[in-house]
């Protein structure tokens, strides 16, 4: 494992958000949010209401520019979102996990809290020198981002729907050659 298993799901809740604002837009509605919240279980205070979907989609270009970021801006960035919230961090075994970090208190709102997981998610991609796990999608007409998990360094797409398309074109191309 590269990872704990918090800072994988920190950072798969943060590429999905950033991920999101990708056309077709995937975060436009209460439905939206439910589907994120079920994929990505947070626990805590959730007010399910326009002003918590507003607020994850105010979030999303920060995280995008914090995934992405060199290392060292990468360490600015997260030192300026600590600094913005009153961190009260501590061990929690709940709902079938084992001891992780929660930085924040319950009751912030999602949106600081998701801000604040990937902050201490991308602690430890600073701390692994492992930034070059995320990256923009290798699909020339995508901007999304790849998060690479695997162990040997190879996922180049954002999903599956991106590498698909890039193995038909490369197999279509290779068939116009011969």
């Amino acid at each position: 494992m590269i990872f704990t298993d918090d800072t994988q799901e920190g950072l798969r809740a943060a590429v999905w958000l950033v991920n999101s604002a990708e056309d077709p837009d995937t975060l436009v509605d209460l439905d939206d949010e439910r589907a994120f919240l079920r994929e990505f279980p947070y626990t805590g205070r959730l007010d399910r209401d326009e002003d918590e979907l507003a607020s994850l989609r105010r979030l999303r270009p920060r995280l995008r520019s914090m995934l992405l970021a060199p290392r060292d801006e990468m360490a600015e960035l997260v030192n300026a979102a600590l600094a913005e919230s009153r961190l009260t961090p501590r061990l929690l075994r709940h709902d079938g996990i084992d001891w992780h970090l929660h930085a924040v208190a319950d009751e912030h709102p999602l949106a600081e809290r998701v801000l604040i997981e990937t902050a201490m998610a991308l602690i430890d991609v600073i701390r692994a020198e492992e930034g070059s796990r995320l990256s923009v999608c290798a699909d020339d007409t995508c901007l999304a981002i790849a998060l690479d998990l695997s162990r040997n360094r190879s996922k180049r797409y954002c999903s599956t729907t991106c590498a698909n398309r890039n193995a038909v074109a490369a197999y279509r191309a290779r068939r116009a050659a011969d």
